[in-house]
Order: structure tokens, then sequence, then C-alpha cells
């Protein structure tokens, strides 16, 4: 029965792939043949994936999968796939619920029951001169890559009726380091401002530590409950990633078309290429550097990045990807403290992107930038985007208040509009890696990553399904 069915999933498989051979090259040939017999085709492999994968309880594999389905509900059925955003839109509400008081749990029982005040500045410090490092490594490789594909340069002015987004007022060094503390919780709570719900925490674990161990039990005991459910709630809502993930890829294509990437396919290409270009070139030096394995590290990683790539937001990956990297060996402390701080200063993706995105607007505007106008631009993202909040589209609103600061047309923006959604998933998914990456680094720089010997082996991360 075991080797029948082995060789059922290996044919479903081999069904899958031949599928996905042929309408690569109907793709590529061009040939002239009936949309029906190239969506059957199409529709044939994705079943066959789903008869494959069906039997196992991988998350990951089950993301992967309703990706390639919601695509092709937006391709083949576009009236039906603009309507199912609505699973991604519940699924992030939902993550947003689950943050401020997994956030409380983890860091009050993270700071309160092992650690003291001077581990907790040691942490804050260690992890803010890696973030400044790593970002600042991305803001340049944006820039290199724009230079070189030239993606903006001849672009013909595009009509784009998507509204763009308010440009913020421009803040000053004061206005930012003003925004990090909170002057009401539950304010900070119900507008997201997770930096504001881990100053809050930070502190209120602080105070915790300096009363009576008795007076302090009761908090420690609620907090550590707190935490366990919120995993546990986590655990139950990453039934719905799937559908979520499905909903947005199908609603992206409904509305996007896949033509439309013809115009700006250049411009999407170097975004790629150069956040593949960061992740080989500086990502994968520094986990070799602190001696991080990678294959365990990249199986722990894989649900979040995943999630984060499907949703485009950052938060929707921040409970599981906390899970995922305690269970890879981080302390509690750690990942709860440095997790959440890099949803705004470690956003490597975004960082990247913003300096690409600069330079493309004004290839495409037609004015020439030197390298000392370059480079002045490379300082001031270097402040405002650390203000970028991890969700969708929060990188634009950056974008459009460079633009306006210094004198380019808002018409290119209107522009990447038009792709904005798949570079979104791209730096979105490129931002949790780096954060699941920056946890593991200091916590093998705070002595907290704690591997078991079997570590160098693939561990797949399961949830209960």
């Amino acid at each position: 029965m075991i080797t029948s069915l082995s060789k059922f999933n290996k044919l479903s498989l081999w069904i899958a792939g031949v599928s996905a051979l042929c309408s690569c090259i109907l793709l590529f040939l061009k040939l002239d043949i009936p949309d029906y017999i190239s969506g059957t085709l199409r529709w044939l492999g994705i079943a066959a994936l789903i008869v494959h994968v069906l039997p196992k309880k991988s998350l990951t594999l089950w993301i992967f999968v309703s990706m390639l389905i919601g695509a092709e509900i937006g391709y083949d059925f576009p009236t039906i796939g603009s309507e199912l955003n609505i699973f991604s839109k519940i699924f992030i509400k939902l993550i947003k619920c689950i943050i401020a008081p997994l956030l409380f749990g983890t860091l009050i029982v993270g700071i309160a029951g092992h650690s003291n005040t001077k581990q907790v500045g040691r942490l804050g410090l260690k992890s803010l001169i890696y973030f400044e490092v790593v970002t600042t490594l991305a803001l340049i490789i944006g820039l290199i890559a724009i230079n070189i594909s030239k993606a903006g340069v001849g672009i013909q002015a595009l009509n784009n009726s998507e509204k763009l987004p308010e440009v913020a007022k421009a803040q000053g060094w004061k206005d930012i380091v003003m925004h990090i503390f909170p002057e009401n919780f539950i304010k900070s709570i119900s507008e997201g401002q997770v930096l504001q719900i881990v100053v809050f925490c930070v502190l209120f674990a602080v105070a915790l530590m300096k009363i009576k161990q008795e007076k302090r039990k009761p908090m420690l005991d609620f907090a550590e409950s707190l935490s366990a459910v919120m995993f546990k709630f986590t655990d139950l809502i990453m039934y719905l990633a799937p559908f979520a993930v499905a909903g947005a890829i199908s609603y992206t294509i409904a509305h996007m078309g896949i033509d439309v990437l013809k115009n700006l396919l250049l411009l999407l290409a170097t975004l790629y290429c150069a956040l593949i270009v960061f992740v080989l070139a500086v990502l994968l030096p520094i986990a070799l550097f602190f001696k991080i394995p990678i294959k365990r590290f990249l199986s722990h990683a894989a649900q979040p990045v995943t999630i984060a790539f499907g949703t485009a937001s950052s938060e929707a990956a921040l409970p599981v990807a906390m899970e995922n990297m305690e269970k890879f060996g981080v302390s509690r402390e750690v990942v709860a403290f440095v997790l959440p701080t890099g949803l705004s200063f470690n956003l490597d993706g975004s960082t990247l992107y913003l300096s690409l995105a600069t330079i493309f607007v004004a290839q495409a505007a037609g004015i020439e930038l030197s390298i000392g106008q370059q480079v002045i631009m490379l300082l001031t993202l270097m402040l405002t985007s650390k203000g970028v909040a991890g969700v969708a589209r929060a990188s634009l609103v950056i974008l459009a208040g460079m633009a306006a600061s210094f004198g380019l047309p808002d018409w290119p923006i209107a522009a990447i509009l038009g792709i904005d959604a798949l570079m979104d998933m791209a730096r979105t998914a490129v931002n949790t890696l780096g954060n699941c990456l920056a946890t593991a680094i200091v916590g093998k720089w705070e002595n907290e990553l704690h591997i078991p010997k079997s570590g160098d082996r693939w561990q797949e991360i399961e949830h209960p399904l």
C-alpha cells in the first residue's frame, strides 16, 4: 500500500513537471494554440501538484501551490480573482491582532524572567549596529544595480489612474526619535506602531525586574501563559495562510494582467537581480562568517519568508517567524527584541528598493544625477527608510516624499504602481529573511543561540495541519 502511494506521488509530480515544461515551451515559441488547450495544460499540472502535496503536512508546500492556484485563477478568471483578496485581508487583520499581546508576553518573559538591564542595552546596541551596516549595504547595491541597468532611461510617460500615496511631511531627526516613544500604549496598539509597543514592553519589563520576586511572579506567570496561548493562536491562523496567499496573488494578477509587465520588465528584473545579489553577496557571507548552519536556518525561515512574499506584509510573517526562530535555537529574549525592532530598522529589501526606485524616477524624467547627488540621496534614505512600516506599499510613501524633496516628477511613480505588487512581494520576503538572519546573528553574538548537535540536518518546520 505504501509502495503504491509512493509511486502515485511520483507520477503526480512527473505530470506536474511535464505540464510546466510544455507550458513554458508554448509561451517561449509563441505557437498559435487555442487558449483553452494551454489553460487545460496548466490546470492539469496544478491538479497534479495538489494531489502530490495533499497528503503532506508541510505548510510551506501548501502555500507554494496556493500561489500557483491564485495566479492561474487571476489570469483565467479575473472577475473572480479580483474578489479573492478578501482572504488576504482577513488573514492580515487576524495576524495584526496577535502582534501586541505576543510581543507583550514574549518580551516580559524574555527580559524580566532571564535578563538584566545591561543585557537589554547590549541587545539594543548590537542590533542597531547590525541593522545600520546591512541596510547601508542594501542601499549601495540598489544604487549600483539601477546605474548598470538604466531601467528608467528612455521610458515613455505612462498614464495610470491609480492614486499616488500621500506624501508624508518631511521628518527631521527629532521627529524620527519622538516617533519611537509611545504616548498611549492602547493608541500604539490600535495604530499598529510596533516599535512603540516594543519600547513600552521593554520599559515595563525593566520596571518589573526592579520589584520583589513575590510581586513579580504573578505577572511573569501571566506573560508566559499569554505567550503560549498566542503561539497556539498563531498556529490556528496559519490554517488560513494558503487561502490568503492565493487570494493576494489572484487579486494582483486579475488587476494587473500579464502584458502590463512588458513596459517595466527591466525595472522588475533589476530589483529581483539586485535582491538576489544582496542575499548571496551580503547575507550569505555574514551567515557563513558567524557559522550559522545554513540548511537548518533556511528550513526555519522558509515559512515566514513564503508568507511575506505572498501577502507582501512583514507583519503577517512576524508571529510565525518568532516561533520558528525560537525553535531554531535563539533565546526567546533575543527573538522578542530583534524581530519586532527589525520591522522598523532592518528592512533590507525595502531600503534596496528605495535607492533603486528613486534613481529610476530620475532616469525616467531625464534628470542626470551626479555621484554626489546620489550619495546625498543615499544618506537621506538611510534616515527616512527607518520609518517604513512593515506593511504593503508603505515604501511608496517614502518614495513619493523623496521625489518631492528632490524635485522629481510623480508620473514615474504612477508607472511603478503597475508592478509595485510584484516588487513589494520580493522586497518584503528579503525583509523577513534579513530579520530572521539578524535574530540568529545577534543570538550568536550574545551567546543566546543554542543549536542541537543534529542542527546541521535539514529540518522542516511543520504546523499541526
